[in-house]
This record gives C-alpha cells, sequence and structure tokens, in this order.
C-alpha cells in the first residue's frame, strides 16, 4: 500500500451488506456501509513499462476493466482480461471537481465514505441494468486517488463492485459482472467456516466448517413470475438439492453421519434484482437443536465423515 493512502470501509451491522471486516492490511481501516475506498499504486501489465507507469495505467481504466493482484498492498495489480480471476471491475470514473476544485485539500475518511456511497452506487447499479441485488454476489467499492496524485488535481472517483468474504477479505471472481447472475452462491466443494454461530469465510474443508457446498440450483427453473414465499422455495429448494447432494456425497447416508442437507432460499429484494440460484449445503445441528455444530472433512464421498467433538448446547442459532 502506498504510504499516502489508506484502505477504508465505516461500520455496518446490516443484513443486505452481510460484511463483517477485521483486521487490515497496511493502512488504517474503517467499515463501509456500501463500499470501501482505497488507495494502492496498481499496475496495468504491459511489457517495457515501468511500476509508475502501469500504475497510473491500471489506475485510470475505463469502465469494462478488471484488475487482480496477489499481495495485500497491491503492489503487482494488474489489469487482466474479466474472463480471468479478478478482485476488482471497473464501473465508472466519477469527476469530483466540482465539489473540489484545485485549492481543496482532500476528504477525510468519513466524506470519502459518503463520496464512494453516493458517487458509485448510481453507476454501478446502472452498470448491472439497473438492478443491484443488496444481498448477492457483489459489494460497490471505490479507488480514490493518493495524497500526491491529489496534489496534481486528480479529481476522480474510480467506482467498482468486488466479491467479499463475510470477514471482508476479497474473493476472485470469474466473467464480468455485467452479464452474471448476481445470485451470492459459491463452487461445489467449498466449505465456509462457523464462528461461534456466524457463518464465516471459505475455509478448507479439512478444518471444522459450518457448511459445505454440493452444488447450485436455480429457482427460476420452477418458480415463474412474482416472488415465491420462503416456505415454498425450501420445498422446492429440498427437493432439488436431494438429487445434487446424493451424486456429490455418493449416497451417503448423511443422518447416520448426524448431516442435514440445508438448501438456501432467496429474498424478495434479491428476486426482484433477477437472482434466482441458491447454495444447496449440508451441515450439522448441536445435538439439542439449539445451532450449528462444527464439521470436519468434506462429505464429497468420503466414508467416515462426522461431526467435530461440540459441546452440547451453544448461544445463539
Amino acid at each position: 500500500m502506498s504510504g499516502s493512502g489508506g484502505w477504508f470501509r465505516s461500520n455496518d451491522n446490516t443484513a443486505k451488506t452481510r460484511v463483517m471486516m477485521g483486521g487490515a492490511f497496511a493502512g488504517s481501516l474503517l467499515l463501509l456501509t456500501t463500499s470501501m475506498v482505497f488507495s494502492w499504486p496498481v499496475g496495468a501489465g504491459g511489457a517495457d513499462l515501468t511500476p509508475a507507469e502501469e500504475a497510473d495505467l491500471a489506475f485510470d481504466s475505463p469502465a469494462g476493466s478488471c484488475l487482480t493482484w496477489t499481495p495485500p498492498d497491491g503492489t503487482d495489480m494488474a489489469r487482466v482480461d474479466c474472463a480471468k480471476p479478478h478482485l476488482f471491475e471497473v464501473t465508472s470514473n466519477v469527476d469530483i471537481s466540482a465539489e473540489y476544485p484545485a485549492d481543496a485539500p482532500p476528504p477525510d475518511q468519513t466524506r470519502w465514505q459518503d463520496i464512494a456511497e453516493q458517487k458509485c452506487t448510481p453507476s454501478a447499479t446502472s452498470y448491472l441494468g439497473g438492478k443491484l441485488d443488496p444481498y448477492g454476489r457483489y459489494r460497490i467499492n471505490a479507488l480514490k486517488p493518493v495524497d500526491a496524485k491529489w496534489l496534481d488535481g486528480d479529481r476522480k472517483v474510480r467506482c467498482g463492485l468486488q466479491r467479499t468474504a463475510p470477514s471482508g477479505s476479497l474473493i476472485p471472481v470469474t466473467g464480468s459482472a455485467a452479464r452474471q447472475d448476481q445470485s451470492n452462491v459459491h463452487d461445489p466443494g467449498t466449505c465456509l467456516a462457523l464462528e461461534g454461530q456466524k457463518i464465516g469465510d471459505p475455509i478448507a474443508c479439512d478444518k471444522a466448517h459450518a457448511y459445505e457446498i454440493v452444488g447450485t440450483v436455480n429457482l427460476g427453473a420452477v418458480f415463474q413470475g412474482e416472488f415465491p414465499q420462503e416456505t415454498v422455495q425450501r420445498e422446492r429448494a429440498i427437493e432439488l438439492c436431494a438429487t445434487i447432494t446424493t451424486e456429490y456425497t455418493g449416497g451417503a447416508d448423511l443422518a447416520a453421519k448426524g448431516l442435514t442437507p440445508y438448501p438456501d432460499t432467496l429474498q424478495q429484494e434479491s428476486w426482484d434484482a433477477g437472482s434466482r440460484k441458491v447454495d444447496c449445503k449440508v451441515g450439522a445441528k448441536l445435538p439439542d437443536g439449539s445451532g450449528l455444530a462444527p464439521v470436519t472433512n468434506s462429505v464429497r464421498g468420503t466414508p467416515g465423515t462426522t461431526p467435530a467433538p461440540t459441546p452440547t448446547s451453544t448461544p445463539g442459532g
């Protein structure tokens, strides 16, 4: 991370963003409502370019460009084809020079957060075809100019989309967000951590986890038109997921292993935004039924998979 910039996020505990972040990279950290504003030196790739030249090219990437990087400080950030895994997709470059003329000091952290939310939400929503699933795959984020660029007159906010895990860590995506279903589904074989009774980040399945994703189903194939009630969704999702779960587990007797299928359902806002897919999951209940029990190892045709030892009860559920 540049010494003149930082990664900013504002505090948010709402269900819609579903972003629970912790830790920091190399700079200050603040939790944002719908977006993160950061100012890393970025690279755009290309022959015979210096790191600074690569940084300038990537930082000024037009809408539709995709960026990726490896270390948290973003020193190897580069533009890539959106068909390849990436961490940021540019949706617009918004000029704020009318509010911040040449002699204006850079906004403070709180103001940057407001700018990112106000300036990036409309353009990102438009980029997605006019509908943003607040419970879906993508979060609205932004790149801001580092202090040196600000002093040189740079007044652009680079808006974009990213996918984040519950901790706030970034999840690579493939394909352009503009042409994808926004459903927040995972690849089969993904396991999600269990932190108390909250669902955490993807984790290796040989570690204690809450759920293992065994596949996804498209509820749009069975429900047409208006939003189906959650209970109706769940009933059909259980039916649709049964075959997928059997194939994934090799026909294992989940009940005998203390495991239970848990299909997801969609919220009204997700349905209205066009999301139709849900995860088929497998997990375990605590003995008293008060919540989830941690599970170790994959259920992908692996004999002997059992829930890890757990207390008889855990607060929450």
